[in-house]
């Protein structure tokens, strides 16, 4: 028996088993309510989920994501959004749904259920397969815990001729600062890096990934990454880090404030130079940069899931019936 983390904060499990030699067997419930059995092809899921979950609860985004599945867009799971069927337990509880074979429906019921294993087992690379990398901020939520804030300086330029200089990394409120020639090596890297399941930056997709690949080879960076300047921009929100720090209200340690990537540059080779003030000053630029985009990811995802997640069904189920049982189709 293992246990699921509930979307309803209520008891829910899910068992596997085998089903007279056909499959994989998965038992979802909540105690003290009555029950309903349903059978899919090609495989034989059983899917058992007990009623009684409040309309005004909602599960975390990723559970209410049907994108992840092979021939479903974002029109066709907004309709399924529509239509009550607003995340992955109603999904499986209801028999047949408007526009989808029911071969394709049990088929569908056998991803959703390795997504809920994956996602109880904390898999977050699982999804990162699964999803375009715009669509990576759905995670946010479920791996909040995991996640892990990325910014580095460079002496400037490209990798061909630049170097990184400092890499900032902040995450369950601990804040790392790895130096070149004292801290940054690709084996500290990994190390830190390996601790995380969600990465988020600010232009890291662009800018930051690619230049760590191309000097460190070795480097592991296979989380999901969630980069909030194209994040941002489904909002309407462009510029660059500072920008929309202020259009968030979030603020900078007065030190620091005013200070861009060109001053990180000057500030490097001051401290080589022999300005030992210099490494300082940079190395608290670094950590706002970083630290900042906590903040920032709360913001961005709140509202990407209020504009782009699933509103209160506008077909609601006709009076007396269960969420997703008792109609057919939808």
């Amino acid at each position: 028996m293992k246990r699921l983390p509930c979307p309803y904060d209520l008891p829910v499990w899910v068992q596997y088993a085998l089903s007279n030699g056909h499959g994989p067997v998965l038992t979802i419930g909540q105690r003290l309510c009555p029950t309903r059995n349903l059978s899919c092809f090609p495989f034989e899921i059983k899917v058992r989920i007990r009623a009684g979950l409040p309309a005004s609860l909602t599960a975390i985004m990723i559970e209410s994501t049907f994108i992840l599945l092979k021939g479903i867009g974002e029109s066709t799971e907004r309709r399924l959004w529509h239509n009550g069927v607003q995340n992955w337990l109603t999904f499986l509880a209801c028999r047949s749904l408007y526009g989808i074979s029911a071969e394709r429906k049990s088929t569908y019921d056998v991803d959703i259920a390795s997504a809920i294993r994956h996602l109880e087992d904390r898999q977050s690379r699982f999804f990162a397969r699964r999803l375009k990398p715009r669509d990576h901020w759905r995670l946010y939520d479920a791996f909040k815990s995991r996640t892990v804030y990325l910014d580095l300086e460079t002496t400037g330029g490209t990798p061909d001729h630049g170097e990184v200089t400092v890499v900032g990394l902040y995450g369950n409120g601990r804040m790392t600062s790895l130096v070149r020639g004292e801290s940054l090596t690709e084996e500290r890297l990994n190390q830190e890096l390996s601790r995380y399941d969600l990465l988020v930056s600010f232009f890291g997709s662009v800018f930051d990934l690619p230049f760590l690949r191309a000097k460190y080879p070795g480097l592991v960076l296979d989380q999901p990454h969630i980069d909030l300047c194209f994040a941002a921009r489904r909002l309407g929100l462009r510029g660059g880090l500072k920008h929309i720090e202020t259009l968030a209200g979030i603020e900078r340690q007065s030190e620091v404030r005013g200070l861009d990537g060109w001053d990180a540059v000057r500030l490097w080779h001051a401290w080589r130079a022999g300005d030992a003030r210099a490494l300082d000053v940079l190395l608290r630029y670094n950590e706002s940069d970083t630290r900042n985009l906590e903040p920032l990811a709360e913001r961005i995802y709140s509202q990407l899931a209020e504009r782009h997640g699933p509103a209160p069904a506008l077909t609601p189920f006709s009076e007396g019936d269960s969420p997703g049982w008792t109609r057919t189709a939808l």
